[in-house]
């Protein structure tokens, strides 16, 4: 489990914690992260555009980045720059990964001049089932830097979003918590 603790309005803390032998143990020291620029929305209220990061458990199954290949027991997925997640309310490919072209008037380049999305998990928000502006393009990605919050996702260092990648592993079910009122532990 990666768990998101909000600290301040776009800055959290992301813990990452693994059942064995019936215990949850502490996998990684916490690394500082940051989420949407509006803060948490509460659990159900996320909406498209709203600068804000859902609260929720959501799976993580998919890894991506611009690489050939990466390093992680996630599904992995090649960006290219063919590569489009549809953030169009109205578009009937609405929150999905899809190639271009495309008819949808809005979308999000998958691969990124400015490598934010070099590498990154897709947070399994509003996927399945998909709700037409409740938000999308939901992801575990590179940050710009502890003071540049993100329009939606949570964000953190390079070196500790590789981490993560290396040690999450599809086969166990991991899952991504974010908010502060959850105890699962």
């Amino acid at each position: 489990a990666v768990i998101v603790t909000p600290m301040g309005s776009a800055d959290a803390v992301v813990s990452a914690w693994e059942k064995r032998d019936g215990f949850w143990e502490q996998v990684f020291d916490p690394m500082p992260a940051v989420v949407g620029r509006k803060g948490m929305a509460p659990l159900g209220k996320k909406r498209e555009g709203d600068g804000r990061t859902p609260s929720g458990i959501f799976d993580l199954k998919t890894a991506f980045g611009y690489a050939p290949e990466l390093d992680t027991k996630l599904n992995y997925r090649q960006a290219t720059s063919a590569d489009l997640w549809i953030d169009d309310p109205k578009s009937p490919e609405y929150n999905q990964w899809v190639k271009a072209p495309t008819p949808a008037a809005s979308y999000e380049l998958m691969k990124r001049a400015d490598d934010l999305y070099k590498m990154g998990a897709v947070i399994e928000y509003n996927t399945n089932p998909v709700v037409s502006g409740y938000g999308s393009a939901i992801f575990l990605h590179v940050w710009k830097g502890p003071d540049h919050p993100t329009a939606g996702c949570v964000a953190l260092d390079e070196d500790d979003v590789s981490d993560l990648l290396k040690w999450l592993d599809v086969q166990k079910s991991p899952v991504i918590v974010i908010e502060t009122r959850w105890n699962i532990l």
